[in-house]
């Protein structure tokens, strides 16, 4: 069977098929045409014009289709964290909440949808991209007279919806109008250093301050909320002297770190050494004073004792003198009564075997060849004994 036969999806030949769409729009038809013609109980001419009541009746119908449409026009859907304006004729009439809404459908009220949470962005200095650069915004002057090139976005929400549509023609350009404002002010105030490097965020916060200032003074209903400097530097022009520059000061800051770590290493050196000095001198200053303060005790002392005797003391120290001068050299005495006949006594030798033994008992155990060295015999010759002998008798009375 073919598709185009008419009788294709019939079965058995009878009506158990699908409905016919044509049949089905002319049906259509032929009843919303009915409501225009005349019905009698026993059937009518069809050329016959209707009568006013079916005209009316007709009319009635689609005056309140249109009507019960144009009433449906009046519902609006609020999301969460939008607002409603509700305007009558123009004027502002309510803010609604959010939810489904209804108001006098057009031209009696209209409504705006604003919009509370979402973040805007306003670009200064730059559209879309950073190197699509717009010169006329992004270039300022800065305190010490130098031109830099900076640009910087501006977010904000919206904290109050009247404000915002009503006290304001065009709220984004007021927007990006009072960020340039801002900024320049700031920029203006800041050094090229500061402006370039470690004053972005100070930049930053100042300008959202004095943005915000501003925006509020004009009733726009804006909050801002962040400002980010996307990039700051020196004209294209002067980019290369800038860069030299750059490194004159970053040598500059090695250079002073290099001074810096020899000041740290000769000078705590050199402290040390002064202190130690003036310790040396301080201590060398006590001994000194000490050593005067006893030798004048002991004169004093001695001055005392030379007053009750003086002869004895005077011998006494002429004693010690002699004792102090001849312990430290070698003696041969010669006795000249006695001619030819010499005496020699190893004096020096009995000095050693002396301070050795008053030496302080740690030291004397140190091994000394000199100390422990035993003194020669003495001279037993007869000529010695006779030369003693010769010398008692010549000096007994």
């Amino acid at each position: 069977m073919s598709l185009n036969d008419p009788q294709w999806g019939k079965r058995g030949g009878g009506n158990e098929g699908p409905p016919d769409l044509d049949e089905m729009w002319r049906n259509f038809n032929r009843k919303l045409s009915g409501l225009f013609s005349r019905r009698g109980g026993g059937g009518s001419d069809s050329n016959e014009p209707p009568s006013m009541r079916q005209l009316g009746g007709g009319a009635g119908l689609i005056v309140l289709v249109v009507l019960v449409a144009w009433l449906a026009s009046g519902f609006y859907i609020v999301v969460e964290g939008q607002r409603g304006v509700v305007l009558t004729f123009g004027k502002f009439s309510e803010v609604t909440a959010s939810g489904l809404r209804w108001r006098f459908p057009y031209p009696i009220q209209s409504h705006e949808i604003v919009d509370l949470t979402g973040r805007r962005t306003v670009e200064v200095g730059y559209r879309n991209n950073v190197k699509t650069k717009v010169l006329r915004e992004s270039l300022m002057l800065t305190d010490d007279e130098n031109i830099i090139d900076i640009q910087f976005a501006v977010q904000y929400i919206l904290k109050d919806p009247m404000d915002y549509l009503f006290n304001n023609r065009r709220p984004e350009d007021t927007v990006l109008q009072a960020a340039e404002t801002a900024i320049r002010e700031v920029v203006g105030k800041s050094k090229m250093d500061l402006a370039l490097y470690e004053g972005r965020e100070q930049m930053a916060i100042g300008a959202q301050k004095l943005m915000q200032d501003i925006l509020d003074r004009y009733k726009t209903g804006i909050t801002i909320s962040n400002v980010t400097v996307q990039n700051a530097q020196p004209p294209e022009q002067v980019q290369a002297a800038f860069d030299d520059a750059v490194r004159a000061k970053q040598d500059l800051e090695r250079q002073k770190n290099e001074g810096q770590a020899y000041y740290n290493d000769v000078v705590p050196k050199a402290r040390g050494t002064a202190s130690r000095l003036r310790e040396e001198a301080n201590g060398y200053r006590a001994r000194v004073i000490a050593n005067a303060e006893g030798e004048a005790s002991r004169f004093r002392q001695v001055l005392v004792e030379y007053n009750k005797a003086p002869q004895v003391t005077r011998d006494r120290l002429y004693l010690d003198m002699v004792q102090q001068i001849l312990a430290s050299t070698s003696k041969v005495l010669i006795d000249a009564k006695a001619g030819s006949n010499l005496l020699y006594l190893p004096l020096d030798k009995i000095l050693q075997m002396s301070t050795a033994v008053a030496a302080p008992e740690g030291q004397a155990s140190l091994p000394s060849t000199r100390a422990t060295e035993p003194p020669p015999p003495p001279d037993t010759g007869a000529r010695s004994r006779d030369a003693l002998r010769s010398r008692d008798r010549g000096e007994r009375p």
